[in-house]
C-alpha cells in the first residue's frame, strides 16, 4: 500500500513550534495551494492543507519559513480523531511531513523571531541565483 503526499504551496502564517513532554520538536503550518482548474465563475480556488513536522525538520522549518514563503512538502496523509471540550468526536486530516524544502528567496521577509530567514545554501541549489524561479505548471512532468 502507498500513502504519499507531495505538495508545493505558500505558508498562510508563520510555523508554530512546540515541544512534547519528552523534548521532541513538533511544528505545524498550513500550506495554501491553488487548484489548477477554475470554478464555475472562472475563479481559482485554493486548498489549505495542514502540515505537521517533527524533530530537526520542525526546528529548521520554524527557523527558515515564514508567512508567504513557498515550500515543498513530501510526506504522508494522516487522519486522526480526538474528543473536544464539548465531548464531540473531531476528525483531523493532515500531512505529516518527512521532508520540507524551502523554495524561493525570503525577499527580505522576517520570521516570527524578527530574524531574516535564509536557508542553508546546500538546501536550496538556486540560493546563489538570487531570483525566484518561474516555472509554469505546464512545464512540470507531473
Amino acid at each position: 500500500m502507498l500513502n504519499r503526499a507531495v505538495l508545493v504551496g505558500r505558508l498562510t502564517a508563520d510555523p508554530i513550534l512546540r515541544y512534547t513532554q519528552g523534548g521532541t520538536a513538533v511544528g505545524t503550518f498550513t500550506l495554501a495551494i491553488d487548484r489548477r482548474m477554475t470554478n464555475q465563475n472562472g475563479e481559482k480556488e485554493t486548498d489549505f492543507i495542514p502540515v505537521v513536522v517533527w524533530g530537526k525538520t520542525a526546528e529548521a522549518s520554524s527557523k527558515y519559513l515564514a508567512k508567504g514563503r513557498q515550500a515543498a512538502v513530501d510526506g504522508r496523509i494522516q487522519v486522526r480523531s480526538y474528543e473536544n471540550n464539548e465531548g464531540q468526536r473531531v476528525r483531523v486530516t493532515e500531512v505529516v511531513a518527512e521532508q520540507v524544502q524551502f523554495l524561493g528567496g525570503n525577499n527580505g521577509q522576517q520570521n516570527s523571531n524578527g530574524q531574516a530567514g535564509k536557508p542553508p545554501a546546500n538546501d536550496n541549489p538556486f540560493a546563489s541565483y538570487g531570483k525566484p524561479i518561474d516555472i509554469a505548471d505546464d512545464d512540470l512532468p507531473f
